[in-house]
């Protein structure tokens, strides 16, 4: 038999995995404009955020930094995304850690913490098209007035997040496109009525509201009933929706989003996942965006959904990171397609199994995006289903319309083996022909395939990032080099409390540059958070140590811990346990199994007092505890058990004013 490439153009899509038949197919569709187009296609994206996933991101130093970012953003490249919805930081728990709130009270604005920011910027840098998003977890406390509840003062709500939208314009000339209103929580039709009043009084018309970041229901039935609610609302958008949407949703004629999806661990099978629901969203449920949780894995990964990014970077102490098989899926619709595209009218369920969905931008381009994925996932969460059985099979595509005159399109594919590292991922399959105005393909299970007119598609790849390597066994921070863009120190994970670097210009001396945590009012929650705070560093699986930090308590209700082998952050922060060594300005210590400081292992006189340093420090070797109070013992052989390993963390008693400098991990 002569070499595939020698045979002429349609014998050799015969006998390759895409064939021009002479006969009918087993599946044909057909694809035209001639009656016009579907819905528009409004991108597809991710969530920095909820909470704190792109943490560790901003330590990676350059190149590797952008390299990440290139393959996030940058246009044919990698993800190439089109959307980026960011947390809007409260000052709370919201699933990995916290994220800073613009205005930690009500006097108080500052449009330069965490690194939001910074990211939209990066973003835009990249792709200037980009589409920005906004959207609280939580608020500070002062939006409640102490209470845990938002809505009861809506003006209020209202101007402190067009504020955060305002700021983003001042101060780093950025437009957010999209506005939400309180993630997986309960809607308030009067407060969405007087945030769409507060935008325009801003001149802010051009920022659209999506609501309500939940189910599709009660939002879609109360909008039917109430015609200004549905004025208002631009996008109604749905989390974890199945594929699947609600009559009453597609009665008032909005925009239908899978405004967060995903949630899944980054391998073939959460690959395989995202590929079903990018098509699958539109198919089923006529949802024209689906945004992933989480844009990048970039937190330490036994914090709870660890590795549940497009792709991973958690390790910026080495420079490693990984380019993870979802960012080549999202290539296959990305790359290839833009915002302002249009679906065509069409059914998108492949006969055997699968879909397709194929979009055009109406100048006489078409993609085709076709995925035959086995695992049957009714939402992308973690754990994934069982697989199903899908037949091999034959699709034969028929152009019609503005597409009759096609000759031939750019083939891109990928095929998923789940029990195996062999994938193949976005690969280029050169340009193919158009046989007779049809084009057939043989599909097997697993498979992604992108058939286009453009040629632009590109699968970068730098240079190989760093080995993996664990946390350094020593480290060392005096908070005096700052890294401007950035309110937090490196490494440092917040998950309760906010701790940001200080100036302190009432102590001259040693401690002028100092880590403080700054909130003293418990915020407007959005899952059960800590009574104490806590921000966690270093290596989960350290078991021998001995940390030492200075502290500072600022008032007489205050007290403050270092800890080591702390077993939980996250959403279960509130449940940690490991060996906290308090000293409280009373003049009391107390050495506990627990953050909440219930499981009382020794307590005792300690002579500390607020408003003065005094340097902690505790070692942990094998079973036994000690701590030493300004470099003499105060404590010793105290009895542990459990947790054997876990994180080193810093931290207060309940939310008050407290200052760390010259911290210092040993391990063995």
């Amino acid at each position: 038999m002569l070499p595939l490439l020698l045979l002429p153009p349609c014998l050799a899509l015969a006998l390759s995995p895409w064939s021009a038949a002479a006969g009918k197919p087993s599946g044909s569709y057909w694809l035209t404009d001639a009656k016009g187009l579907a819905r528009e296609f409004d991108g597809i994206g991710a969530v920095s955020g909820g909470g704190a996933t792109s943490r560790l991101l901003v330590d990676y130093e350059e190149p590797y930094r952008s390299e990440i970012l290139d393959y996030l953003f940058k246009p044919n490249c990698g993800a190439a995304l089109q959307i980026l919805k960011v947390e809007i930081g409260g000052d709370a728990q919201s699933t990995d850690g916290t994220e800073a709130s613009h205005m930690h009270y009500e006097n108080d604005e500052n449009y330069f913490r965490g690194y939001e920011w910074w990211l939209m910027k990066e973003a835009k840098k990249r792709n200037p098209n980009i589409k920005l998003i906004g959207l609280p977890w939580a608020f500070p406390g002062w939006i409640g007035k102490g209470e845990n509840w938002p809505y009861d003062h809506p003006d209020v709500t209202a101007y402190y997040i067009v504020s955060w939208i305002l700021g983003a314009k001042r101060f780093h000339d950025l437009d957010i496109d999209y506005i939400g209103i309180w993630n997986e929580r309960t809607f308030n039709s009067k407060y969405i009525k007087i945030l769409r009043y507060t935008l325009d009084k801003q001149e802010l018309q051009r920022v659209r509201i999506v609501a309500s970041d939940n189910q599709w229901e009660p939002i879609s039935f109360v909008m039917m009933l109430d015609s200004e609610l549905r004025e208002v609302v631009d996008v109604i958008g749905a989390h974890y929706p199945g594929t699947k949407t609600m009559p009453s949703a597609l009665l008032t004629k909005k925009k239908l989003w899978a405004s967060e999806d995903y949630s899944t661990f980054n391998n073939e099978v959460g690959a395989g996942c995202w590929a079903r629901i990018l098509n699958q969203n539109y198919v089923n449920g006529h949802m024209t965006s689906t945004i992933a949780w989480n844009l990048v894995a970039s937190y330490y990964e036994e914090l709870p959904f660890g590795r549940c990014g497009l792709m991973t970077a958690q390790e910026p102490w080495s420079g490693h990171y990984s380019v993870d098989p979802p960012i080549w899926i999202t290539a296959h619709t990305t790359q290839f397609t833009q915002p302002g595209w249009h679906y065509l009218m069409v059914d998108g369920h492949l006969e055997g199994g699968g879909s397709y969905v194929a979009l055009t931008d109406g100048k006489g381009n078409l993609t085709i995006i076709i995925e035959t994925m086995t695992y049957s996932h009714s939402a992308c969460i973690r754990p994934p289903l069982s697989p199903y059985s899908l037949s091999p099979q034959k699709a034969t595509f028929y152009f019609n319309g503005s597409f009759s005159h096609l000759e031939a399109l750019q083939v891109w594919y990928s095929k998923l083996e789940f029990k195996s590292a062999n994938s193949t991922l976005f690969q280029s399959l050169g340009s193919k022909k158009i046989c007779d105005g049809m084009l057939t393909l043989n599909l097997d299970q697993d498979e992604v395939y992108t058939l286009t007119t453009l040629t632009t598609g590109r699968k970068s790849r730098f240079r190989d990032p760093p080995r993996s390597q664990p946390f350094p066994s020593t480290y060392k921070d005096d908070f005096n080099v700052r890294n401007p863009p950035f309110s937090e120190a490196p490494y440092f994970s917040d998950q309760t409390g906010v701790f940001e670097y200080f100036v302190n210009t009432s102590d001259p001396g040693e401690h002028v540059f100092t880590l403080r945590q700054v909130v003293n009012q418990r915020p407007v929650t959005w899952v059960s958070d800590a009574e104490n705070t806590i921000s966690i560093i270093g290596n989960y699986k350290w078991v021998n140590l001995t940390l030492s930090c200075d502290v500072y308590i600022e008032s007489n209700q205050g007290g403050a811990f270092i800890a080591g082998r702390v077993d939980k952050g996250g959403i279960y922060i509130s449940d940690a346990e490991g060996v906290f060594f308090w000293v409280f300005p009373d003049g009391t210590y107390r050495v506990t199994g627990d953050l909440y400081g219930q499981k009382v292992l020794m307590k005792g006189l300690s002579g500390v007092r607020a408003e003065s340093w005094h340097r902690l420090t505790l070692t942990l070797r094998g079973t036994t505890a000690s701590g030493m109070l300004n470099g003499y013992p105060l404590w010793e052989n105290v009895t542990i058990t459990n947790p054997e390993n876990g994180w080193a963390a810093i931290g207060t008693k309940s939310f008050e004013f407290t200052q760390f400098d010259n911290f210092h991990i040993q391990t063995s």
